[in-house]
């Protein structure tokens, strides 16, 4: 069991990343006591989408290669269309999600983060969430989809959209708080 004081979270995100999904969950784990680190595909910084053109940016922490599970007590994974469809070309992104997945830590993806759950075969047999527009993709990749705020199935939240943050971000500190979750191989 860790609390949330004392737990390293890592966001995995590139260019594309929907704006509110990285900085609210960013934001609001820090305010509660949470180291939080962002790991991308290139150092430096990367570019937010913010709901119709590009927004700031934030810097990168850690590449993908430099992330180390055992760093970690959680993943995030912000949606926007463009981040997660990057981050599933990438065969070491798509290693440390399916990294995470195997070690029951908890792992989070919202809106059209779910894809990188999709290319990492984690959300067979499972119960998930996504946008709706990817939810012929979740289904496909075995999933029972529903239509909530917030879906968690052994420690794997995935949640529909922005409007969904808030409930997301509380889901995450729960599930880091209960530590890791013995899972079926999907």
């Amino acid at each position: 069991m860790t609390e949330i004081t004392s737990a390293h979270i890592l966001i995995l995100a590139t260019d594309g990343y929907e704006r509110s999904e990285l900085r609210v969950p960013l934001e609001e784990l820090r305010k509660r006591g949470a180291t939080v680190k962002i790991a991308s595909l290139k150092p430096g910084e990367i570019k937010s989408w913010d709901e119709k053109d590009w927004g700031d940016s934030v810097p990168v922490d850690l590449t993908v290669g430099e992330a180390r599970l055992d760093d970690y007590h959680a993943l995030v994974i912000p949606g926007g269309q463009i981040n997660p469809d990057i981050l599933r070309t990438s065969d070491e992104a798509v290693r440390l999600v399916r990294a995470f997945i195997d070690s029951g830590k908890p792992v989070a993806a919202i809106c059209h983060g779910p894809w990188l759950l999709v290319e990492a075969d984690a959300l067979r047999g499972r119960k998930a969430t996504s946008y709706h527009s990817i939810r012929t993709d979740v289904r496909n990749a075995g999933a029972t989809w529903e239509d909530k705020e917030v879906v968690v199935d052994q420690g794997i939240i995935t949640s529909r959209s922005p409007k969904d943050l808030q409930v997301f971000v509380n889901k995450i500190v729960e599930e880091v708080q209960e530590g890791k979750h013995a899972r079926r191989a999907a």
